[in-house]
Formats: C-alpha cells, sequence, structure tokens
C-alpha cells in the first residue's frame, strides 16, 4: 500500500498513519472520512455515482449546520445522484446552487467580522475617551487599571477560545471517525479497485 499511496502522492499525515498496513487494515480502521473518499476517488475514478453516495451522506452529517437551504438541497441531491433517482444535470445544479450559498456565506462571514471589529475598535476608542484623565497621577493609575482590565479580559477571551478550540477538536474527531464509518458502509472493500 506504501507505494500505492506515494504514487497517488497522499498527505505525509496519512503516510504515516498508513505506514506498513495491509489495505484491508487500512480500510477497517481508518479513522478519516476524508482519507477513504480521497483514496477511493482516485482508485475508483469512474464510479461518480458510489462517491457521490458516499459524499452525500458524510456531508449530511453537518446538515445541522447548515443555514441555507440551498445547500441542503444539494446534500439531497447527492444523495439521490447516488441512488440513480437524479440525473447529472440535476445535481450538477443543485452543486452550483450551493456554491452559490458558500459565496454569499463567505461574503457575509467577512462582512459580519468587519463589523464586529470596527464595533470593537468604537468601543475601545469610546472607553478611552468616558476615562481620560485629569492629571498624571490619575493617568497612571488609570493605566494600571485598563493594563489589568484588559490582562483580565484577554486571559477570559484566552480561556473561551481554549474551551472553544478545544471543543470544536473533539467534534472534528468524531466527525472524521463518523463519516470513515459512513465510507465504509457505502463503499465496501469489494467496489474498491486495490488488490492489496
Amino acid at each position: 500500500m506504501k507505494e500505492l499511496l506515494n504514487k497517488l502522492k497522499a498527505c505525509q499525515e496519512a503516510m504515516e498513519w498508513a505506514g506498513d498496513k495491509s489495505w484491508q487494515e487500512i480500510y477497517n480502521t481508518c479513522h478519516r472520512g476524508d482519507w477513504l473518499l480521497w483514496l477511493f476517488k482516485r482508485t475508483n475514478p469512474d464510479d461518480l455515482k458510489l462517491l457521490t453516495l458516499a459524499k452525500g451522506h458524510c456531508a449530511n452529517t453537518v446538515r445541522h449546520l447548515m443555514k441555507d437551504e440551498r445547500s441542503i438541497k444539494a446534500v439531497d441531491a447527492a444523495i439521490a445522484y447516488g441512488e440513480g433517482k437524479i440525473s447529472r444535470e440535476e445535481l450538477d445544479a443543485a452543486a452550483s446552487a450551493a456554491y452559490a450559498a458558500y459565496a454569499d456565506a463567505a461574503s457575509a462571514a467577512y462582512a459580519d467580522a468587519a463589523a464586529a471589529y470596527d464595533a470593537a475598535y468604537a468601543a475601545s476608542a469610546a472607553a478611552y475617551a468616558a476615562y481620560a484623565p485629569y492629571d498624571a497621577a490619575a493617568a497612571a493609575d488609570d493605566a494600571a487599571y485598563a493594563y489589568s482590565a484588559a490582562y483580565a479580559a484577554s486571559a477570559a477571551a484566552a480561556a473561551a477560545y481554549a474551551a472553544a478550540a478545544n471543543a470544536a477538536y473533539v467534534a472534528k474527531k468524531e466527525n472524521q471517525q463518523l463519516t470513515a464509518d459512513i465510507c465504509r458502509k457505502y463503499l465496501p472493500i469489494e467496489v474498491w479497485n486495490i488488490t492489496k
């Protein structure tokens, strides 16, 4: 398997994980659906329906996070195409609509981030203006207080970020395992064009 993965230019992390494992062992123990989808696409390039069916079911695991109906319809279309219920043209139309939803969401996220930054900057400026000291002694006291408050806020933000990042990491790992199991369900080992 090492030669095949190298020939297909698998990422370093996947190569290290696969090591000297046999194909059977890789298939049975792979903990990442994205790796299995990647490998299937490269070894079974003519099995678009099976690949799309597996991808649709993998995407369906995060359906609850989808805010735009076009994204949800694209997931449904992928599954329907994989099951032979819609045409490639219908799948392509749903994919185009989902890409438009993605572009809209990316634009909105950028605008929201810019607005949040502007609001934070304005709040900072307002706080600075409101607490402008009248003399040098007061300035020193205010600076020390502001530094302590800023440090405490920064520490709280860092702790909240770390907790959120840890939760996101755990959720990501759980989803990778879930999607690997989905791949094994919809892409049984017998259909793969791998003989080792």
